[in-house]
């Protein structure tokens, strides 16, 4: 999550909105959405007029014939998708887009937040709108849409061959490829997934489907040599940028690079691979034995191991958290191999400080949300919480949540949390 050392971390609480107010102005609310420094709060709001975004009980001067979807951007401006005489945009701040699409879904930005793009739908047609440019080329089929760390760029998987129906045939022989920019790759394939861009935003790399029963990876529209039974989506090394992806071969799970492997295939599942920010630590979840699943450090699997492991993160300096649960019921934060003791209907994933030292979590236990730390709990229970956010020491948290219809900004100090 982005972090400002301008952001106010005085320890306290404040009410942003109530929403038992803001409601008697509408014929109803959707669900709140904070912004990262939790000094907003907002809502679509509906009422006899139309929709509008609502923040912090202040509605947007625009009123739109429906508006999903708000979110706050990575540096604190709102957007919203909005409806005008049928036709979808999205809004910024209050300012909708000149171009408008027949339907529009799924909004990514770029890491500071300085560049939106959504998934756009035009007479049946396919592709990205970057800052309100969408592609020159449209498809009848496009997926799996990616965004550059910079937001300069933009990819997606797009079938660029029309089949007729039942046309096994034609699809075996792959109409399937990965656009750049809306521009495709000279190659086909049976399928494509897992587009990612490496971290300067100049390359691409995808997983492919070869045939019916050969899978590989593709850099740049080019396929390494080697084929494997399967593969998950692969990602670059920050370092050297060479390309990485999970692959099944012999029946296992490793780590291949082109040409070979960082990781062995030894494992019954290797999937969700992370690495540090300093590029020296890569972790994956992994199953060393059949059902049985952990997390692999530098391709060393902790020694526990439990039914389900999701949410893999890592720290700046590499230390590794996760959570692990028994069949969606008894979730547990797990850091560095090592399970808290307290059990919870559902965690979210973990966030660590900016020093890597603490480990906080949202969870929820019979109906109700706080924040845990190191295991232990915050002296308050709520409706709902969002993410918690470390102040830049590490010695204080941001709490963003409802209670008993207020929305809630608290900073309080590590001792507020109790084992």
């Amino acid at each position: 999550m982005p972090q400002s050392d301008a952001w106010d971390f005085e320890t306290g609480a404040r009410s942003l909105c109530d929403l038992h107010a803001c409601a008697r102005d509408y014929n109803w609310l959707e669900e709140p959405y904070f912004s990262p420094d939790g000094e907003r709060v907002a809502m679509a709001a509906v009422s006899d007029d139309g929709a509008t975004a609502c923040v912090n009980g202040q509605a947007w001067e625009n009123v739109f014939e429906k508006l999903w979807m708000p979110r706050f951007l990575p540096d604190g401006r709102l957007m919203a998708f909005v409806q005008t005489d049928g036709e979808w945009t999205a809004a910024v701040d209050d300012a909708p887009w000149e171009n408008t699409f027949a339907f529009v879904w799924n909004p990514m930005w770029s890491q500071d937040g300085s560049r939106l793009a959504i998934c756009i739908q035009q007479d049946g047609e396919y592709g990205i709108a970057v800052d309100d440019a969408p592609w020159e080329t449209l498809y009848e089929n496009a997926n799996q849409f990616v965004l550059s760390r910079d937001g300069a760029h933009s990819a997606a998987v797009v079938q660029t061959i029309s089949l007729g129906q039942a046309d096994i045939e034609g699809y075996q022989k792959g109409v399937f490829s990965v656009a750049v920019d809306g521009e495709p790759w000279g190659s086909n394939f049976v399928n494509c997934w897992g587009p990612a861009f490496d971290a300067a935003g100049e390359r691409v790399a995808a997983a492919a489907r070869f045939s019916l029963y050969d899978y590989g990876i593709i850099e740049e529209g080019r396929p390494w040599t080697t084929t494997y039974q399967c593969v998950w989506e692969p990602f670059f090394d920050p370092n050297t940028g060479e390309v990485l992806a999970p692959v099944r071969t012999g029946g296992k799970w490793g780590l291949a690079h082109r040409g070979g492997f960082r990781w062995e295939p030894t494992f019954h599942q290797l999937w969700q691979p992370a690495y540090s920010r300093d590029g020296r630590t890569l972790a994956a979840i992994v199953a060393p034995k059949f059902g049985e699943f952990t997390v692999a450090v530098n391709g060393t699997p902790w020694n526990q191991t439990w039914p389900v492991v999701t949410d893999l993160v890592l720290s700046p300096t590499g230390r590794a958290a996760c959570l692990a649960n028994e069949s969606n019921t008894r979730f547990r934060v797990v850091v560095d191999g090592t399970a808290w003791t307290g059990r919870y209907d559902m965690a979210w994933p973990p966030v660590f400080s900016p020093d890597g030292k603490r480990v906080a979590a949202a969870v929820e236990k019979h109906g109700r949300q706080t924040i845990v730390l190191d295991d232990k709990v915050y002296k308050e229970w709520f409706d709902k919480v969002w993410p918690p956010v470390f102040d830049p020491s590490g010695e204080k948290v941001l709490i963003r949540a409802v209670s008993g219809g207020a929305c809630l900004r608290i900073v309080d100090h590590i001792s507020s949390f109790k084992a």
